[in-house]
């Protein structure tokens, strides 16, 4: 059986045009100004600068499943998709609508010839103003097996670590609830893999204390509650980032694998050694510091950029 390559990756306000008619006039009071000289040439930029890096995932086969965010309609998605034409496969898209107050969603793309999208939830954080929910996808594989994806985008660090730090326990809390929920509805043996911008890193407490993940493949296995491993630590212990603010390397990208798929006789086994950040040459910044070179917008803008965030993947092996 084929082997599934998953990936994720934070596109960085890939928005739709400014005065865009798919967009709510609310949302267009929210974020109009920030979409000044966000032309339709200057998308069609940024979705070629992403194609350009997705197409070389996989070693240029693409990904086999992408997870992204920062996304703001179905509409870009679907540009995005058509830019990836090159890769000759049927990508389908799995988007959730939420209602982030800066608009932005989670969503994910996946090759129609591996897997079926069987169901789709969105489940709401509560908190103060809107943010992004958790979407969790449940996909068929081929050969019939079932694969439960969640895709997070937890709040940001906006206004302070600490001080926003009890919103992502609350993205956290939401997460393992519906770890343990999964496994009531369709047992315990089914494998749930969570990956996206946590806004917070494999050490903090949101993760360690609330998603209840580990840094140990035997503690998840020998766990009497439904742990995640955290696939990212050893990165972390080499200094490595996904994300770089004030020229320090943050680790807020990652992905966690649940028991069933760190089983060694699993139908579907998480390859843990090729777990990865990627960093194509063209998107590493050759100042001091290795950072992803943006593409921003505004007065920042870079249409030479890609995002600022590297992307990260993993290999899914199934029997």
């Amino acid at each position: 059986m084929p082997n599934h390559y998953i990936a994720f990756w934070n596109l960085e306000n890939l928005f739709d045009i400014e005065n865009s008619p798919r967009r709510t006039e609310k949302l267009t009071r929210t974020v109009g100004e920030e979409l000044a000289g966000w032309t339709q040439a200057v998308l069609d930029r940024k979705i070629a600068q992403l194609a350009a890096i997705i197409r070389q995932m996989n070693a240029g086969q693409g990904p086999d499943l992408l997870g992204v965010c920062e996304v703001e309609n179905l509409h870009v998605l679907e540009l995005l998709v058509a830019a990836l034409a090159p890769l000759g496969r049927n990508y389908g898209i799995a988007h959730a609508d939420t209602q982030d107050q800066r608009g932005i969603d989670v969503a994910f793309l996946y090759d129609t010839d591996r897997f079926t999208n069987e169901a789709q939830f969105s489940h709401v954080i509560v908190k103060r103003s809107a943010t992004r929910d958790l979407v969790q996808v449940n996909f068929r594989t081929a050969a019939g097996r079932l694969l439960v994806v969640v895709g997070n985008h937890w709040p940001s660090r906006s206004g302070g670590e600490l001080e926003s730090e009890p919103y992502r326990i609350i993205a956290a809390e939401t997460l393992a609830y519906f770890h343990e929920r999964i496994a009531q509805v369709h047992g315990a043996d089914t494998p749930v893999l969570a990956l996206g911008d946590f806004n917070d890193e494999p050490h903090n407490r949101s993760l360690v204390g609330y998603a209840l993940c580990e840094r140990s493949r035997t503690k998840v296995l020998n766990a009497r509650t439904r742990r995640f491993l955290n696939l990212m630590w050893p990165m972390l212990g080499e200094g490595l980032g996904s994300h770089y603010f004030d020229n320090n390397p943050n680790l807020l990208d990652q992905i966690l694998v649940s028991k069933p798929l760190l089983k060694a006789d699993a139908s579907l086994r998480v390859q843990i050694e090729t777990v990865e950040i990627l960093r194509f040459p063209e998107m590493v910044s050759r100042g001091d510091y290795p950072a992803p070179i943006r593409f921003g917008r505004g007065k920042d803008m870079n249409q030479n950029g890609f995002s600022d965030h590297f992307p990260i993947g993993v290999m899914l092996h199934e029997k």
